[in-house]
């Protein structure tokens, strides 16, 4: 647990030094065990998970635990741990160095049982680790996708102050510092603005529409349909402002565990001031010209002055009425008229969010705004030839792994960005796109700790990771009545501490992972079951760098289904591309190069099918060891989940091998290649099988806003559809 990495600390002696005069500005509070942390809310967050440490731990005489800052100390969120004599010094470089010494301590009495005896160093990584939460605000203000069964169940959930306690309680603890809120037009359901009294939006309602999967089925992404609007039910009375008061409470909890918020729009999506768009309307690329006004003249349209107006005062207001948020992010989104207007884009969002803040900080003239523009559909130098202006500080966001997270911890595609952002001295956001894994218990150290430091530092500002189609608040899909309802921050803890920790720390090792793994089940071998969840977690980004499918909507690994075209069988598995540099061959092109007596074949399909067997074996070898004695509840959710994902894994080998057999078929015409992918394609049936029963024992089936429905029962049906077509296929 000593991690001091000698990065930015000043000498112990030093320290000492300043923390003397720190003590004497610092009061002590009336509980014994702690001093000087009575006006530090951070502090008092640390101090409440130190004694419950020393309570778990059964410490009968702890030292007097003593908090002190010192901002000479490494920098923001540095913090020292200092084992004196009596007394235990936790000093931190500011708050957050406080609080995340504070959390250090209790975590090393929880895990060891004891006190340090020796000093603990640290300070981050990364400065800026972060969430990405779509956030459901209403029906008529939805977020990019709200048509899947996580959004519209965790709707009444954003609107709970008690939810965002625990939410943001256990960010701190897994070190997360901001937290980004998506919404394409968050204004109408957040303020009351003098200009438009109109469009504020009382109480809270969802649709009672059932989605069914069609693209743009609800308007979406991004915009509202008019059947969405002639469907409505209320599931929350409020009025506009009791969530003005709402959320400025969110935010203040926020601030008061380190937490910075910002709200990241699409453009240009006024939605419930503008007229809503027609159901089944295809918005991708298509400005809508000719439809009627909304409220106070306002429109879709990129040049009309109404909405341009309406925008500017929008985020104005927002700005003034909540102090505590951090910044705003935007989108030059798909709802542009990029091609078909000599009014850009960058123009528009200047005129609106540029010109917004601008007349915020006239009234606030102290106040920074850090601002976020998204690099979608737009080019660096024409956002520069507007935003260069800006004076507080300005970034990027890129999806750096495209939808993707869960594939390779090294992927290209950002490089080129970076690349044309290093001469202006700019830097990004990492936008760590999780479109993959949504219902299985992922955890990987070495995975997370490669990415992370993969990073070019010198562009990089942070990270927030998250899904599209996916909202990480509460669960609803466990049948399990003590896991549905809590947050995805219990279910999948060690997924998201992973992502936290690294990110400040990536030095935490693996006797570090297995003593959190310990402590979480005590009554298990913690060394076997972290080989055992670390073997099974390397099946999935084996799949999607093998079966490459860029975006949200084009593939769900854990369904082999997209959103256009349905289920992925084996015959698009035999032409479908690789990921980019991954030195991979599809089964099409590996029975080609074999033909042409090519020696330089890389990785072949026969080697990642052998990949997926191998993890699979042993991670279902580590299971099997680990039941052989009784296993409690929660620990056989992770055990069946790790167990889950092998038969995924051996269901995709043995796929993989059958679309080698059928391209050989196909190019070759022998009848022995189509017998050995039936043959293959049969076990591969079997395994899908003990995939969906082990699934559907534990999780009820659920609509993915951005690959439709998620029914093992049905995709069964599709996996036995896919071996009759093997069956009956034709050279």
């Amino acid at each position: 647990m000593v991690t001091d990495r000698n990065r930015r600390l000043h000498s112990l002696a030093f320290t000492i030094i300043s923390l003397a005069g720190c003590f004497l500005s610092l009061h002590a509070t009336s509980d014994s065990l702690f001093k000087g942390h009575e006006d530090s809310p951070m502090a008092a967050f640390a101090a409440s998970h130190i004694r419950k440490a020393i309570e778990q731990a059964e410490l009968t005489r702890p030292k007097v635990v003593r908090f002190a800052i010192d901002s000479t100390l490494a920098g923001e969120q540095a913090f020292v741990i200092d084992p004196w004599g009596s007394e235990i010094v936790v000093t931190g470089g500011d708050e957050a160095g406080l609080m995340y010494g504070g959390l250090e301590l209790a975590e090393f009495i929880k895990l060891n049982k004891s006190v340090p005896q020796d000093r603990i160093a640290d300070s981050p990584y990364l400065m800026r680790r972060g969430i990405k939460m779509n956030i459901p605000l209403d029906a008529r203000t939805p977020s990019y996708d709200d048509s899947g069964t996580a959004a519209i169940r965790n709707t009444t959930h954003v609107w709970d102050i008690g939810f965002w306690h625990e939410y943001l309680d256990r960010m701190a603890t897994y070190r997360y510092n901001t937290l980004t809120l998506w919404n394409p037009h968050p204004f109408p359901s957040m303020i009351r603005q003098e200009k438009y009294p109109d469009v504020a939006l009382d109480d809270v309602f969802i649709t009672t529409l059932t989605p069914v999967g069609i693209e743009n089925e609800w308007g979406e992404p991004q915009l509202v349909s008019r059947n969405v609007l002639e469907n409505l039910e209320q599931v929350k009375r409020m009025s506009i402002d009791e969530k003005i008061a709402h959320w400025k409470e969110v935010m203040r909890y926020a601030k008061d565990r380190g937490i910075d918020i910002y709200f990241i729009t699409w453009n240009i999506c006024p939605n419930s001031v503008a007229q809503p768009v027609p159901a089944f309307y295809r918005t991708y690329g298509v400005p809508i010209w000719d439809e009627p006004e909304g409220k106070y003249g306002v429109t879709h349209q990129i040049n009309d002055p109404d909405t341009i107006a309406y925008m500017r005062d929008a985020v104005k207001t927002f700005l003034l009425t909540y102090p505590d948020l951090k910044g705003i992010g935007v989108t030059a989104g798909e709802h542009m008229p990029h091609h078909r207007s000599e009014y850009s884009g960058e123009e528009w969002l200047w005129n609106t969010y540029g010109l917004g803040i601008l007349d915020a900080k006239k009234e606030q003239p102290d106040r920074e705004v850090p601002f976020i523009h998204r690099f979608w559909n737009t080019d660096i130098d024409h956002i520069l030839d507007y935003w260069n202006q800006y004076p507080d500080p300005f970034s990027f966001s890129m999806k750096y792994a495209k939808a993707r997270l869960y594939s390779t911890p090294a992927p290209p595609f950002a490089d080129n960005n970076i690349r044309r952002m290093k001469p202006h001295g700019l830097k990004s956001w990492w936008n760590l796109r999780n479109d993959d894994i949504f219902v299985h218990r992922w955890g990987d150290p070495d995975y997370v700790r490669e990415f992370l430091t993969n990073f070019d530092m010198e562009a990089t500002i942070g990270y927030h990771m998250g899904s599209d189609g996916y909202v990480w608040g509460r669960d609803f899909v466990s049948k399990d009545p003590k896991v549905n309802g809590s947050l995805e921050f219990d279910k999948h803890w060690y997924k998201f501490m992973l992502w936290g920790r690294l990110g400040y720390n990536p030095g935490l090792g693996k006797d570090f992972w297995m003593l959190q793994i310990k402590n979480r089940f005590p009554e298990t071998d913690a060394a076997v079951l972290y080989e055992a969840w670390q073997s099974a977690s390397r099946i999935i980004p084996e799949v999607n760098r093998y079966h490459w499918r860029d975006w949200d909507h084009m593939w769900s690994v854990e369904a082999s289904t997209a959103h256009i075209g349905g289920f992925r069988d084996v015959f698009d598995f035999v032409t479908n591309p690789t990921l980019q540099g991954s030195g991979m061959l599809s089964p099409k092109d590996y029975v080609g190069a074999i033909r042409q007596m090519r020696s330089d074949l890389g990785t072949t399909p026969l080697d990642v099918a052998a990949n997926l067997s191998q993890h699979a074996d042993k991670a279902m070898k580590l299971v099997d060891n680990l039941r052989k004695e009784k296993v409690p509840s929660n620990l056989e959710h992770t055990l069946s989940d790790i167990e889950s994902m092998c038969w995924l894994g051996r269901y995709y080998s043995n796929k993989i091998l059958a679309a080698v057999e059928i391209a050989w078929f196909q190019q070759t015409g022998y009848a022995h290649h189509k017998e050995e992918a039936i043959s293959l394609m049969e076990i591969a049936l079997k395994c899908w099988e003990r995939y969906a029963d082990i699934c559907n024992q534990r999780y009820y089936p659920q609509h993915l806003a951005r690959t439709k429905t998620l029914d093992w029962d049905l995709l069964t049906g599709e996996v036995e559809k896919e071996l009759q077509l093997v069956k009956t296929m034709e050279n």
